[in-house]
């Protein structure tokens, strides 16, 4: 197993449907834990007990982890850009427009001079990402 680095979001009650979300556009298995489920169950709040303690994304080499875990003082995607470096100009066409619906296109893919096509985008719950495909 090499060392990566795991993009690991927080959301505040919306964990899952954004987990699902994120599968419906990327592929991949996705595994939920509610905190009902955890051993935690019991020291939370009620109306916590129905979000997300940690879900993770996999598909392939990409990895994507989040949970419901920070609380209130949650401002989403400000301090966060995902980058997916893509295999192909048909992969970074789909995903792109699949994370593209219901949030806002920051910069049009287009090719840049390091010989790549490149954008970047806000998703529907504030998450930046990065599309990147170095053509060969």
């Amino acid at each position: 197993m090499k060392t990566s680095l795991i993009p690991y979001l927080n959301f505040n009650g919306q964990c899952q449907q954004a987990m699902t979300f994120y599968q419906q556009c990327l592929g991949g298995e996705l595994s939920l834990q509610k905190i009902s489920e955890s051993p935690m169950a019991a020291q939370m709040p009620s109306e916590a007990v129905k979000n997300i303690l940690h879900s993770t994304l996999t598909n392939n080499l990409m990895v994507l982890m989040g949970s419901d875990m920070i609380g209130s003082g949650l401002v989403p995607g400000n301090a966060i850009n995902l980058c997916i470096n893509c295999r192909s100009e048909e992969e970074i066409n789909l995903f792109f427009s699949k994370l593209a619906v219901g949030g806002e296109v920051k910069e049009p893919l287009h090719q840049t001079f390091w010989g790549a096509t490149f954008g970047k985008l806000k998703d529907k719950f504030g998450i930046q990402w990065m599309f990147n495909f170095t053509h060969d």
